[in-house]
C-alpha cells in the first residue's frame, strides 16, 4: 500500500520505519528533511508538503507536536482538507484535544475520506520495536480494515467513536504523570529512611506498588539522565490537555492538578528541554538524596 506519513519526530520516525519494513511504500514529510535520511535510504520518497504526502496514498498518518500543529496540517493552504477524498483514511497519532480531534475528523469526512484518531503510548523503545500501543477512535469497520497496517507499529486498541482515542491517551498520560511523581516520592523516602536503593526498587516492582513506570522509567533516574527522549515542555503540553479534559468532563482530579504543579516546578527549575523524569529530581534535591545506581544502564531508546 502507498502510505503518507507526516511527522518524523522521535516516535513518528521510528513508527514510519516499521511500516517501510512491513513492505509498504511511504511518502514522508517533516519540517526537517534530515529526519527522513534513514527512511529515504530504505526506499521512501520525500514529500515537500502535507498535500504531496496525501497524493495517491491509501492511508495518511500524522504525528506532530500538538493541537496547533495538527490543525495547521489539516486546515492550511497545503493541508489535508484540501486534497483528501473518497477511499482514503487519515489516521492522526498526535496527542490532541478530543473536541478538536472530532472537529477535524468531521471536516475531513466531508471529503469522503474516513478518519481515525489513534494517539500512541509505549515510549521510544516501543516505537522502535513495533510495540507501540495505539488507542483508536473512529468507525469500527475502518479500524478493522486498516488494522494489519497499524499493527506493524504495535498493538491496536479500539476505543469507540472519533475522539475516544484521544480521551484514552490523555487518561494514560494522566496516570503516567501521577505514577512518575509518586515513584520519586516513594524511592526517596525509602532511601532517606535507610533502605538500600537496589533492594527498594526490587521490592517496589512487585505487589501493590508495581507499575510500568517503576519497571521502565526508574532506570533513567538511576542512570541520572532522567529520560531526555521526552522533555518537560512536552509533559506540560500533555498535562495542559489533561487538565482541560478533566475540566470538560467536570471531574475534580485533585492528584492530577497537584502533579501538574510539580511538573511545572520541574520545568522552571531545570529547563524546558530537560528529561521528563526531572520531576523525580525535584524530590531528590529537596531531600538531599541521590537515586544513582552504578550499573550498565542501556537507555531505552537504544534497545
Amino acid at each position: 500500500m502507498r502510505i503518507g506519513f507526516i511527522g518524523l519526530g522521535t516516535m513518528g520516525g521510528a513508527a514510519a520505519l516499521n511500516l517501510i519494513r512491513g513492505g509498504h511504500d511511504l511518502q514522508v514529510c517533516d519540517l526537517d528533511k534530515a529526519r527522513a535520511k534513514e527512511h529515504l535510504e530504505l526506499g521512501a520518497t520525500w514529500a515537500e508538503t502535507p498535500r504531496d504526502a496525501v497524493q495517491g496514498a491509501g492511508i495518511v498518518f500524522t504525528m506532530v507536536f500538538g493541537p496547533k500543529q495538527i490543525e495547521a496540517i489539516v486546515r492550511g493552504a497545503n493541508g489535508l482538507a484540501s486534497v483528501m477524498g473518497e477511499g482514503q483514511v487519515w489516521v492522526d497519532m498526535t496527542t490532541n484535544q478530543p473536541a478538536l480531534a472530532r472537529a477535524l475528523a468531521d471536516e475531513i469526512m466531508q471529503t469522503g475520506a474516513q478518519v481515525v484518531d489513534a494517539p500512541v503510548s509505549g515510549a521510544v523503545d516501543g516505537a522502535r520495536t513495533g510495540n507501540m500501543p495505539q488507542f483508536a477512535g473512529g468507525d469500527a469497520d475502518t479500524v478493522e480494515r486498516i488494522r494489519p497496517v497499524m499493527e506493524l507499529m504495535g498493538p491496536l486498541h479500539y476505543m469507540g467513536p472519533n475522539g475516544n482515542g484521544q480521551v484514552t491517551k490523555l487518561a494514560s498520560n494522566q496516570l503516567w504523570a501521577i505514577h512518575a511523581t509518586a515513584m520519586g516520592e516513594a524511592l526517596v523516602m525509602a532511601v532517606k529512611s535507610g533502605v538500600d536503593l537496589s533492594r527498594a526498587w526490587e521490592a517496589l516492582k512487585i505487589g501493590a506498588s508495581e507499575s510500568w513506570c517503576m519497571h521502565h522509567d526508574a532506570p533513567s533516574v538511576f542512570a541520572g539522565h532522567y529520560d531526555p527522549s521526552f522533555t518537560l515542555d512536552l509533559c506540560q503540553k500533555d498535562l495542559g490537555l489533561i487538565v482541560e479534559a478533566c475540566d470538560d468532563a467536570g471531574t475534580l482530579a485533585p492528584a492530577t492538578r497537584l502533579v501538574c504543579e510539580q511538573f511545572e516546578k520541574a520545568r522552571k527549575t531545570y529547563g524546558d528541554d530537560k528529561g521528563e523524569l526531572h520531576v523525580v529530581k525535584l524530590e531528590e534535591d529537596a531531600a538531599g538524596v541521590s537515586l544513582r545506581l552504578e550499573r550498565n544502564w542501556v537507555p531505552h531508546w537504544e534497545k
